[in-house]
């Protein structure tokens, strides 16, 4: 599997073959997903609630990114993989902007770093960070750190004018240098137009099925996070199930003793090794 870059997102747009994006956290899940295929991971700040443990994305920081990116580029070395920069480390400044998405490249070896909003102060960060040589992924629609002023979790563009300012927002961050969009939580019918209008890619999480590619978070997609399942995902896995039914077994055989089992499960020594063993015990009284 050859890592794919800008170059071929491009072209995989221009002959209509869809672009495959997931989230993955860690080691294990990003070279699952390198098996399987995928195009795009995206280490989202969502750890911060299907791996931290959080109620929302806020507490996450820099370091806890660049950990997880880390591990997921250890796990996925030749896929391409997109940083997302935590809730206020970009939104201070361009200069922040540029020294933490740095951080991602320098330190994770991440091809791209993420950052959430529309309008013109995400449109300078993005400039300021792309002319410092660092693909950069605009995020819009529904998006969770600005979760305060959207009144929550809740689809975004649902009114004509609402919509119509979501494709500006679109049209602002590609002509402020952005490489690709994700556009999320949106009517499918706004997710179509920003897709028509755009000459860069654009992804959908909750999107419809306009957009150039689709993003799920994985741990919706197969059953592990149940704390709550947006409209827009498929569940294609009960994986948190099958978790839960495997620690119960595991539990109910050690409290029985019915594991371990004696040969199956444990290290062998020779009969004269035990013997010895044993006399050396019985000599030290």
């Amino acid at each position: 599997m050859t890592k794919k870059n800008i170059h071929n997102f491009n072209e995989m747009v221009e002959k209509g073959e869809k672009i495959v994006y997931l989230t993955a956290y860690d080691y294990l899940t990003a070279k699952m997903q390198e098996k399987a295929g995928v195009d795009m991971i995206l280490v989202g700040d969502s750890l911060g609630m299907v791996t931290l443990g959080y109620d929302t994305t806020f507490p996450v920081t820099m370091d806890d990114m660049i950990r997880h990116c880390q591990a997921v580029r250890r796990g996925a070395p030749e896929t391409f993989i997109v940083g997302d920069m935590p809730y206020m480390s970009y939104q201070h400044s361009d200069e922040q902007a540029v020294a933490n998405a740095g951080r991602f490249v320098k330190e994770a070896l991440v091809d791209a770093v993420k950052l959430e909003g529309g309008g013109p102060m995400m449109a300078s960060r993005i400039k300021a960070i792309q002319e410092a040589g660092i693909l950069v992924m605009g995020h819009i629609g529904l998006t969770p750190q600005l979760m305060g002023q959207l009144g929550g979790y809740k689809a975004q563009g649902r009114s004509a004018d609402a919509a119509v300012r979501i494709v500006d927002q679109a049209k602002v961050l590609e002509e402020a240098g952005a490489f690709s969009i994700l556009v999320e939580g949106v009517p499918a019918q706004v997710g179509k137009a920003i897709t028509e209008l755009a000459g860069i890619p654009i992804l959908g999480i909750g999107a419809g099925s306009y957009t150039h590619g689709q993003l799920l978070i994985y741990a919706d997609m197969v059953g592990m996070y149940d704390n709550f399942t947006p409209k827009f995902v498929k569940k294609y896995a009960e994986v948190g199930n099958i978790l839960v039914e495997a620690f119960k077994e595991y539990t109910e055989e050690v409290r029985s003793g019915s594991f371990p089992v004696d040969g199956e499960h444990t290290y062998k020594m020779k009969d004269e090794e035990i013997e010895t063993f044993e006399k050396k015990l019985k000599d030290r009284g």
